[in-house]
């Protein structure tokens, strides 16, 4: 049954076509649009591709863009398209946000991804985790042991950083510069600034949760911008890229299970299949 994933960012229309809704599935097309040309999807990457039989998204952009992907796979498919709002719990993971509906999707679906990762790289055994997602925001999760989301932190981007110096500073507009320990120029100095920024929030909060569980947590980073800020982690971060893929396909296992026999389908536990 070939599965559907889309991640709808601020600026990019992720997809990837699997051959199943399972973590592991084979990948059968992939591709990426900026959401200004995501009204050619199906004349164009879309239209060559087999019907798919189910379709799983997370979307963070406006309700305009989520009717502008629909009107494209309608034109296509007879798919219902379905769209992850973040709940009190799902696929092992558990929702600690004080309104839980209002936790961004994506941080949702990271997590769960992260989680998945984290338990198959410890043999199944539960740790906490620090979430890491690097774009056009950055976000900053904490995860205890048992799967409960603690809290995390928003932070502006590094193109975000930038602008907001530069509209607030009189005469200063530069090019990006470089990361370096004693910045001697403006480029370097407010990249350098915008960077030890983030990476200082992140190594706060992997202090705030050994101080919570009392251990060393998992520490996974994803985005489009993960790969610049990874040099810079005081900790040892492991880049997904595919993380927000990686959930969709444990969500929807997780929620096929549940709709299945239990005599017919594997058994999902914490979000990992046993």
């Amino acid at each position: 049954m070939s599965f559907l994933a889309i991640d709808v960012g601020n600026t990019r229309l992720k997809w990837t076509l699997y051959n199943q809704p399972e973590p592991g599935a084979a990948v059968l097309a992939s591709g990426a649009e900026f959401l200004e040309q995501i009204d050619g999807l199906a004349e164009g990457a879309w239209a060559r591709l087999p019907e798919p039989r189910a379709m799983l998204g997370c979307m963070v952009a406006s309700q305009a863009v989520r009717r502008r992907v629909q009107e494209q796979m309608l034109e296509l498919w007879s798919v219902e398209p379905r769209w992850v709002v973040a709940s009190e719990a799902e696929a092992g993971l558990v929702n600690g946000y004080d309104a839980p509906a209002r936790l961004g999707a994506d941080r949702w679906v990271a997590m769960i991804g992260a989680r998945h990762h984290a338990l198959r790289q410890n043999g199944g055994a539960a740790r906490p985790m620090v979430v890491v997602m690097v774009g056009t925001a950055v976000t900053v999760e904490a995860v205890d042991a048992s799967g409960k989301f603690l809290g995390g932190l928003i932070l502006p981007g590094h193109g975000i950083m930038l602008r907001a110096v530069e509209s607030g500073t009189a005469g200063l507009h530069v090019p990006t510069g470089e990361v370096h320990e004693f910045p001697s120029n403006t480029s370097d100095a407010l990249t350098s600034g915008g960077t030890y920024a983030i990476a200082g929030a992140v190594e706060l909060m992997a202090r705030h949760l050994e101080q919570r569980c009392g251990c060393s947590p998992a520490y996974i980073m994803t985005g489009g911008a993960g790969w610049k800020m990874l040099p810079f982690m005081t900790r040892p971060f492991k880049l997904i890229e595919s993380l927000i893929f990686d959930g969709l396909l444990v969500i929807a296992q997780a929620r096929a299970a549940k709709e299945q026999p239990s005599s017919t389908v594997p058994t999902i536990v914490a979000g990992a299949m046993a």
